[in-house]
């Protein structure tokens, strides 16, 4: 797989989508998400991620809030970011956002 291959393949957020990092697991499929724009959201784990892809403190993934209802504090879980995806957030400089905030 090619560079320019890798670069595609990485999820970019969306308009409306926002980084986030895993503050706390609250079981029951929920996380709790502190998101680029200061706000703990607390998120769903759909069901494509139920045990295929485990959760933990600290780890990046990106979250759409609820818009039109209670949008600071809901959101769904969209992605988990792999760490070589993440270095190619950080390579583009989207992952500085999160850092800043």
């Amino acid at each position: 797989m090619s560079k320019e291959e890798e670069t595609r393949s990485v999820r970019i957020p969306k308009e409306g989508e926002l980084l986030g990092e895993v503050v706390q697991s609250l079981g029951f499929d929920r996380v709790k998400v502190r998101c680029e724009d200061n706000e703990i959201r607390i998120c769903r784990i759909p069901g494509k991620f139920k045990k295929k892809e485990w959760l933990k403190e600290g780890d990046i993934v990106l979250v759409l809030p609820w818009y039109g209802m209670q949008e600071k504090t809901r959101g769904d879980l969209l992605h988990i970011y792999k760490r070589s995806e993440l270095k190619e957030l950080e390579r583009m400089g989207i992952l500085q956002r999160l850092k800043q905030s």
